[in-house]
């Protein structure tokens, strides 16, 4: 018997998703505990270190005692950081009242469709994406909306297609861009089509933009929230993981209208209290310390990229995007005898390559695999090398 199928359990947690990423890590450290080799292209992680100013700032403020409680909402200092940060990047007013920081990024998503959303209500949301939107969405008793991101549009949502799934009873539209698992940007002119659509509606937006950071030139990042009559009905996620390779510090943030960020960050009291103080401070020097080791990062992940997709598209049988964010390929599997969900657990077990099966990510992907590209070019040339000759024997 699972946990999740305990009959004590909460009626609400047999709603509850999870992330296939981890439990496809899991597997493939235990072969790697076997002595197997394996390539990891299943974890969203940037594989780089922490930037050095970054540490030492945590040091620091360990030293000056930032050991204790702080605000639920964040420190002052650091909120009004980000709030300059955002303010200049977006080109919107935020003020510090409209920040909220959190343990990692996830709990904006979670306490914002938690605040916003209940049963009745339903939310839109991108298919294939993120598969925690939809596992929230349920949880709290809310109708999920799947928005299907075709590769014939680059994975980008159909602003008629959103135009088409609105009811009266829409309360939340969840974006993402650039996207986990595609790679996929909405370009400026979606942004604004989708602000013109929703300026007049009574639907909210929860705008994943925790990957805006790395993007690779050929678009330019766009926020809905700074589109005319939105920035009030937004939820704007962003965080440290991702930019800063801080995924083990957890700490994101939230800004909203000062009311719904009140709510958030009573949840947040109800939940986890506060953020740890000295991974505050820490972020403070990551927003406006030096930012060449976001700019070598990014142009490294360019460099794997283009290295994957190239390797991708020269199997038979794989077709793949080449994505203009974040650093994840969708590839398409056609003409192979087995399931895509069956080809990754074969390339796991028997190819030593650990990707992701793209259902994990919604029905659109069924016949897709999401590969990482967060690791080095060896081993990334490694794994294609692998992929090719495992594949060959299912044509």
């Amino acid at each position: 018997m699972t946990l999740l199928t305990h009959p004590h359990l909460a009626t609400a947690m047999g709603r509850l998703g999870t992330e296939t990423a981890f439990s496809v890590l899991a597997r493939a450290k235990a072969l790697e505990r076997q002595g197997r080799d394996i390539v990891h292209l299943e974890i969203g992680e940037p594989d780089f270190a922490t930037p050095a100013n970054i540490v030492a700032a945590a040091k620091r403020a360990l030293d000056d005692g930032y050991t204790h409680y702080g605000p639920s909402a964040g420190l002052p200092e650091l909120r009004e950081a980000i709030a300059q940060h955002i303010s200049a990047a977006r080109g919107i007013a935020v003020t510090p009242d409209m920040v909220v920081v959190t343990p990692g990024a996830k709990p904006i998503l979670f306490f914002g469709i938690m605040a916003l959303c209940g049963p009745g209500d339903e939310v839109l949301y991108p298919d294939p994406g993120f598969p925690i939107y939809e596992s929230v969405i349920r949880f709290v008793g809310a109708t999920p909306v799947p928005l299907p991101l075709r590769p014939e549009r680059q994975f980008r949502l159909d602003v008629n297609q959103l135009r088409d799934k609105l009811t009266p009873r829409s309360k939340l539209l969840v974006m993402n861009s650039p996207q986990n698992p595609t790679g996929g940007v909405l370009t400026p002119a979606d942004i604004r089509a989708i602000g013109e659509l929703l300026a007049d509606r009574d639907v909210y937006v929860l705008s994943d933009e925790v990957y805006c950071r790395i993007m690779y030139g050929e678009v330019a990042h766009a926020s809905v929230a700074a589109e005319p009559g939105l920035q009030e009905k937004t939820i704007l996620l962003d965080g440290f993981s991702k930019t800063y390779a801080m995924t083990g510090w957890r700490m994101g943030y939230g800004v909203a209208h000062p009311e719904i960020a009140a709510a958030i960050a009573q949840l947040q009291t109800n939940c986890t209290s506060c953020t740890a103080s000295f991974i505050q401070m820490a972020g403070i020097e990551a927003l406006n310390g030096p930012q060449h080791a976001v700019t070598e990062m990014v142009a490294e992940f360019k460099a794997r990229r283009d290295l994957i997709v190239d390797g991708l598209n020269a199997i038979p049988g794989v077709s793949c995007l080449r994505p203009a964010g974040a650093f994840y390929v969708f590839p398409q599997l056609r003409g192979f005898r087995k399931s895509a969900k069956e080809i990754a657990q074969l390339l796991l077990d028997e190819a030593g390559v650990a990707a992701l099966s793209g259902s994990a990510f919604g029905s659109v992907g069924e016949d897709s695999l999401r590969l990482s590209f967060a690791n080095s070019r060896a081993n990334i040339q490694k794994a294609l090398d692998r992929m090719r000759t495992a594949l060959a024997k299912l044509r």
